[in-house]
Formats: C-alpha cells, structure tokens, sequence
C-alpha cells in the first residue's frame, strides 16, 4: 500500500474526536486490562531460551546424559579455604563435610519444586562426593540438584544451599559454591530486580529528554505514559504468545525488548508532537491539526517501524534458539508500540488540546517557520557546497573508527560475564589457585561402550585432558560416559582448542564419540552465533534493501542509504570495542555483541535516513533535488537529533544489567545511533544527494520532474490536504 493510501485509510478524525479519542484511551487501558487477567495465573517465564542448537555435539551429550545414572541431574561444586590462606586443618575438613550435609538436607523452595511436576527423577538435594582436599589450602565437595530446575528457581535454591552451608561454618573459613548450578543461578539472580532499576531508569532518562525537548512541564507525561504503557501490554503479549508457543524469554530478552519499546516509541512521540506543532501553526481547531499531523506522520512511522520489525524477523533463521526468540519478542513489543503510538497517542494528546504545549503555545500564524532559519539548513548548505571533500571525509573517518576491530578480543570467558560479584565465578578462582581451573567444570565423553578402551587411551594422548574415576555405564549398556578435566579456565579460547583437539582425538578411535559438557556447550553456541552473524546480516541487509526500493521507489538511493549505514555500523562497532576495552577495561566483546549490535545499527539506523530522504523527496518536487535535501535537513534536524539522543540514551541505559553483554551493546549500539545521527543523516547523506542529483532517484523520475506528484507549498511545506504524502512531514519542525 502505499504512502498517500495508508496515510487517508486511518481513522483519524474518529481517533481524535471528542467522543472516539476517550473511547480509544480507554480501550486502550482495557487492553493491558485483558492481558493482565489473562497471563495472571500463567508461569512466569523466568526459564532462560536455550542458547544451543539442538543438533550441536554438546546439545546430543546433554540429551544422552538421561541415559546415564544420575545423568539428569545438575552438579554444584561446594569450595572450601581459609580467609587467611593457611592449610585447612582436620576440624576444617570436618566443618566442610558438615556444611555440604546441611546443603543436601534442605527442602527445595516451592519456585523450584513447581518446575518438577512432570519430572521423574530424584527431587532433591544430593551429596555425591565427601568434602575432599583439593590441596592443603581448599576442599570441596559435589552435590546434585534435579536437571529440570532454572531460572529463578534455581536461583532460590542455590541461594537456600549457600544459606544452610555458610551457617554453622567456624570462622575464617569460606565456603563459595560454584559449577554449573552456581554459574546458572548467579546469571538467573543477577536479574532480581534489574528489569524494574531497567524500567526505572528508561523512563527517568526518557523524561527528562522529554522536558527538555519540549520545555513543558506536562506535554513530556503523555508519550511517557503511553510508551510505558505500550511497554507494560508488550510484556504481557508477549508472555501470553510465549505460554501458546515454544517462545521463551528470560530477564535478558524482557529488558532488551523494554530499551526498544521506550527508544522507538518515544521516537514515534517524538516525531507524531512534531507534526502537531507545525499543524497547530496552521489550524485553530486542535483536533483537524491533530488529524492532519497523524496522517500525514503515519507513512513515515509505519515505514520506520516495519524496516525494524523485518530486520529482527530475520533472526527467525538464526541457529541460536534464543537469537529466534529474541527476535519474535522484539517484533512483538515493536507492533505493540506501533499500535499506540499511532491510536493511544494521538486519542490522549487530543483529550487536552493545545495547552499541553504551555508555555510555549503554538499560535496560528500566517505563515509557517521556514527551513533556512534553522541551523541545521546552514549545516546542510556548508555540506552542499564541498560535497565531495565531506563525504571523503566522512568516509575515513568511519572507516577510521571501524579499524577497532582489527586485534578486539572476542570471547569472554565463563568468569568474565559479570559485571556484578558472582559467587560462582569467585569459586571457580579458588579452584584455579589450587588445582586445574577447568576442574570446576568437566567434559562430558559419550562412547559405544564397545569403544570405551580405545577411546579411553585417546583421551590420554590429548595434552591437559585427564580422565576423572572409571567410565560409568548407560542404564541399557550400549554406553560409556567419561569425565574429563582440562587444564584451561572454562569457555576460554585455551579451553576451546582443548575440546577441539579431544573430539579430533576421540572420534579417531570412533567416529560416534561425543564431547560434551558446559565449556563445549559454550564453544557449539560460540561457533553457531559466528554463523549466524555470517549468515543473517547478508539477509537483514537484503530485506533493508527491499524495503527501501519501495518506499523510495528508487534504486540507486536505496543502495548507497544502505552503504552509508552499514559502515556507520561497523565504526560504532569498532568505536565500541575500543571504549569497551580502554575506558571501561572489559577484558573483550562477548561473541554475541556484533550479531545484536550490527541488527539494531542498521535497522534503527536506516530509520534516521528514511524520514530524511522521504522530507527531501517531498521538498525536490518545488525545489529539486539538491535544495531539497538541504531543506529536509534543515526541517528534520530537531526532531531527527532529539530521537537520536534519547534512542542512544535509552541504549545506555543497558549499562545497567548485571551481564557484561547486554551492557556492551548498549555502548556500541548507544555511540553508532549517535554516529549516524550527527555525521551519517547531517553530513554523508547530504553529500550523496548533492554530488548525485536526481540519479538518486532513478528508475523514478526525479520528484521535480514529475509535478503530478508534488505536495510541497512554496515554502516547502506540506499543503492542507487529506492526501498529503506524509510519510516525509513527520519530521516538519524541530522538537
């Protein structure tokens, strides 16, 4: 459908009456209503997505793991020293034995016991090993939780076994419980209560970028509210989809998807009140300013909103089930956001007229504020008159920024991925101090049990891989499961190739032999997150691409729009690494940041130069291409830079979370939307336009050439007509 037709079949006049704009409030509250009764008695949905494809070798060990005895359940690993770091004495073995007694003798906490109503093994807490020493300076003893527990059941009840072990200890001795159900309950309680500090700060950041925009004391409340809204019934949706479907989302996908809502929604605000004012200049009657600021933002909104929604859609590819989750869940919450900014929105800033903007009420004036006053025109024309020399420019010093890719580390290891203290990792410390670090978390090797000697001696042959007790036997005897350690920090690249060369080594004895265990489990998800980053951002690019030819109608625009944002992406990428690493001194990027961070540039970043080049197009129907363009700037700039700022703030707000990852996206996702809003849509796109010309818009006549499709008054603005193209007006005045 195109611009002018989407823009004329929405209801507005309906939406903005009197009558209808209470009744779309309302139904709009009554909605978030019906979600909430209706997700009130369903599961939470704490439990993480799994980030392992289901045909990884890691993901078929674990599988074949119920196999096994005990094969189930989840390891704790209890570690016991002294504070002082003096040999552990006989009582302190005792006290140590004592205390893993006390963890395995608690009751399970009624969050977990909930998550094994159709689980058949054991549910309880069990002591599998006696408090042993390590060396002189440490103990530890292993303990068993039923597999089925998660999220934050698990964090409850690794939260009660540190309570009952730490209780009766003796002074001076320590206990840190660690391994795979210390490290998975550490990430599950890092969210306590992040997502509400999340929430908090969005909002907080959002209104105060509000208040100064406007210079309102009651205009900011009304986007505020309906984007927090529009957040509460996203969240809601989505649990309600996730209790119908295989989707899965934990505090990690409910915070990212909340930073989206509140970016993009208050950017549609932002640019919907925009309109409004400029209208309010025309229009007397504030409901027929309303009307026409609605339709004639809804192309430029609806367009914005579904380059994103198709970007992350592509994630539906990706190998990484949480990546598929992921992106439905952010699809979601940006329709939902779509929705009331486009129907909530316009019905509340309706119910109270013009006075909302006081002090500064827009007056009906004869004419209205034309392009050249602004200063960004002035930046515009600077730009037009050396076009070349800018864009070279610009070029190098993207390219620049980029180059902080080359040495990044990528990777961070199974200790590195708090920001906040975590009991686990500090555990897993103790043990590298005293004996091998990957002792904390061993392999898991899955042979016929016909091969179990041949593969048994190749095991022995791999450096720093050492078998741990005999083989145990499957229920059926068909298998053979090893335990190994390895000499590297878990999920370390040292650790990485360990396991590469160990399933290099057994499956030369047999080819059916599988390496498993958490730092394999860590390499699979590593390995399929690098192909899907290969592999989906050709896609997102593609469709970008598709959807630009048809909201343009061009060819030769879309491509270099595209060019121009995607290395705007990798500079913020590099720019991020570099100020990840020297400023904030995380030891590398996860692996997972450049897949997020390059999905939310280029989609969010192709938004910025959609409302640009869609005002340019509109203002080179009266004034040609090039002064077009230096008109849109000088339009949009306001608007088009306070969205930029408040999005990349919301970002920021990312630094919040307990995992280092999320905080690194916020950072590089945070510096790209502002690199492309102050040097990509200001000075590089321009430049395009300027050097050239009407070929941007080719196969498509130049919007000069054509007077049939012109909607521009001799200033440039949009004319007082229903069928107004105006998916370019949404960005008409400064914000």
């Amino acid at each position: 459908m195109s611009s002018r037709r989407l823009s004329s079949r929405l209801p507005v006049r309906h939406i903005t009456s009197k009558l209808w704009a209470a009744v779309t409030v309302i139904l709009g509250l009554l909605f978030v209503g019906a979600l909430t009764g209706l997700t009130a008695n369903l599961d939470p949905g704490d439990s993480a997505p799994a980030s392992l494809p289901d045909d990884a070798e890691s993901a078929i060990v674990q599988d074949l793991g119920t196999e096994f005895p005990g094969g189930d359940q989840l390891s704790a690993i209890a570690v016991y020293s002294r504070e002082d770091g003096e040999p552990l004495g006989p009582e302190d073995i005792g006290a140590a034995q004592a205390s893993a007694e006390a963890m395995a003798g608690i009751d399970l906490p009624p969050s977990a016991m909930e998550q094994l109503t159709d689980y058949e093994g054991e549910t309880s807490i069990e002591q599998v090993s006696p408090a042993v020493p390590l060396a002189e300076e440490a103990a530890q003893a292993v303990l068993t939780l039923p597999g089925d527990i998660n999220g934050l059941g698990l964090a409850d009840a690794v939260s009660d076994m540190r309570d009952a072990g730490k209780e009766n200890l003796p002074d001076g001795l320590n206990l840190q419980l660690t391994g795979p159900a210390g490290f998975a309950a550490d990430t599950a309680s890092a969210f306590d209560g992040a997502n509400f500090a999340l929430l908090g700060i969005s909002a907080l950041v959002v209104a105060v970028l509000l208040i100064l925009t406007y210079r309102s004391p009651i205009l900011w409340l009304i986007p505020l509210l309906t984007v927090a809204i529009a957040d509460r019934a996203a969240s809601l949706l989505v649990e309600l989809v996730a209790s119908f479907t295989p989707l899965q989302f934990d505090g990690s996908t409910s915070g990212i998807m909340s930073v989206l809502v509140f970016g993009a929604g208050t950017n549609y605000a932002l640019l919907l009140i925009s309109r409004y004012r400029e209208e309010l200049r025309k229009h007397e009657d504030h409901r027929k300013a309303l009307a026409k600021a609605t339709r004639a933002s809804t192309s430029a909104i609806v367009s914005s909103n579904l380059t994103v929604v198709f970007a992350l859609l592509a994630l539906a590819l990706a190998l990484v089930p949480s990546y598929r989750y992921l992106g439905i869940s952010l699809s979601i919450g940006l329709l939902v956001a779509l929705a009331f900014a486009l129907f909530v929105l316009p019905a509340a800033l309706s119910l109270f007229g013009r006075k909302l903007f006081w002090p500064k009420i827009p007056k009906v004036e004869d004419e209205d504020p034309k392009a050249k006053k602004s200063g960004w025109y002035r930046v515009a024309d600077f730009v037009s008159e050396r076009p070349g020399k800018i864009l070279a420019g610009m070029v190098v010093l993207l390219a620049l920024l980029g180059t902080g890719l080359f040495g990044a580390n990528i990777g961070l290891s199974t200790t590195e991925q708090f920001r906040t203290e975590s009991e686990a990792a500090d555990g897993l410390d103790t043990i590298a101090e005293y004996t091998s670090a990957g002792a904390a978390s061993p392999l898991s090797v899955i042979a016929p049990a016909g091969s179990a000697d041949s593969v048994a001696e190749a095991i022995g042959g791999v450096d720093g891989a050492e078998i741990q007790g005999p083989p145990t036997e499957s229920l059926d005897g068909e298998l053979a499961r090893f335990t190994v350690i390895t000499d590297s920090e878990p999920a370390t690249s040292e650790s990485f190739e360990e396991i590469r060369d160990l399933r290099a080594a057994v499956q030369d004895a047999d080819p059916e032999t599988l390496v498993g265990g958490q730092s394999a489990q860590t390499l699979d998800t590593r390995d399929a997150t690098e192909r899907d980053t290969l592999l989906i951002i050709p896609i997102i690019l593609a469709v970008i691409l598709v959807l630009l030819m048809l909201i343009l109608r061009a060819v030769v625009a879309p491509i270099f729009l595209l060019m121009a944002t995607t290395l705007s992406a990798v500079a913020a990428l590099g720019a991020g690494a570099l100020v990840s690493e020297h400023i904030f001194g995380f030891p590398a990027l996860d692996v997972s940041v450049p897949l997020y961070s390059l999905i939310f540039l280029i989609a969010l970043g192709i938004d910025y130069t959609v409302f640009l080049v869609l005002r340019a197009k509109e203002e080179a129907e009266i004034h040609g291409t090039n002064e077009g363009m230096s008109r849109a700037v000088g339009l949009t700039g306001g608007v088009i830079t306070a969205a930029g700022i408040v999005l990349a703030a919301v970002f920021a707000v990312l630094g919040v979370l307990p995992l280092i990852t999320l905080g690194q996206v916020g950072i590089v996702v945070g510096l790209g939307i502002l690199i492309d809003t102050f040097l990509v849509r200001t000075l590089v796109v321009p430049a395009l336009f300027n050097l050239l010309g009407d070929r941007m818009w080719w196969p498509s006549k130049p919007p000069s050439a054509d007077g049939s499709e012109g909607s521009g008054t001799e200033d440039g603005t949009a004319p007082d007509t229903a069928t107004t193209s105006g998916a370019a007006d949404s960005g008409g005045a400064t914000a």
